[in-house]
């Protein structure tokens, strides 16, 4: 199911292909994924979805790098990931947005979107202060929030902080992990216009793990990797 996207032609390059992948968690074990095999392209917002079991948290860990498949592959710009150093992957090239937010409860909003900064070893060319006030423009936040404790932000806030630190080291590609699973309505279709943003702006590559319809109606591309259940009254 895909959404038109004017802007940006479906003939591009995939910045991440999967290829008849699959994945067990131990040797000879019950598969969690079985031949599966999709491009994901620059520009467009990525939605995948599917019941719970379906594999989505694992194809998220092999996208990431966090894993490696045990059959098929994952390939980020032609190359197969797992002959890659999955750690400057993770660093350099992908931003990972966790359904916890991960976020250093001790640190403030600057510090925390800092440290991602530091950890990729990138230079920068502006004072990292000033880049993370920028991002918290991009994430709808006032500049003011870069000294508040993390403790101290609502769920939706703390979302905001999460996309800027994975923004951080300007990373082609977004992953997020059920995003908007905790928010209310106007603050989730605030959170997509952000994605949208960063895919249809940006050129950046947005892929996002969700159980939400209408996160997925307001996605470029649904991959799905089994029919969406209804769930029991």
């Amino acid at each position: 199911m895909t959404n038109p996207t004017p802007n940006h032609p479906d003939e591009t390059t995939p910045v991440l292909s999967l290829q008849d992948v699959g994945y067990a968690y131990t040797k000879g074990g019950k598969r969690v994924l079985d031949h599966v095999s999709h491009d994901f392209l620059p520009g467009r917002v990525h939605a995948i979805t599917g019941p719970s079991g379906a594999g989505k948290t694992t194809l998220l860990s092999l996208i990431s790098g966090l894993a490696v498949p045990t059959a098929g592959r994952v390939l980020h710009n032609g190359d197969d990931l797992a002959g890659k150093d999955r750690y400057a992957y993770r660093s350099r090239d992908i931003g990972v947005i966790f359904q916890s937010f991960n976020l250093l409860p001790g640190l403030t909003v600057a510090e925390n979107i800092i440290l991602s900064m530091d950890a990729s070893g990138k230079r920068f060319e502006r004072p990292k202060q000033d880049i993370a006030r920028d991002l918290l423009a991009q994430v709808h936040l006032p500049a003011e929030y870069a000294n508040e404790r993390i403790l101290h932000l609502s769920g939706g806030e703390q979302q905001r902080v999460a996309i800027a630190r994975a923004l951080s080291y300007d990373p082609p590609v977004i992953v997020a992990d059920e995003p908007t699973g905790n928010l209310d309505i106007a603050t989730q279709e605030d959170i997509m216009a952000i994605f949208r943003s960063l895919a249809h702006e940006q050129n950046r590559c947005v892929i996002i793990v969700t159980h939400s319809p209408e996160v997925a109606a307001a996605s470029d591309e649904v991959f799905e990797l089994a029919p969406l259940r209804r769930r029991k009254a």
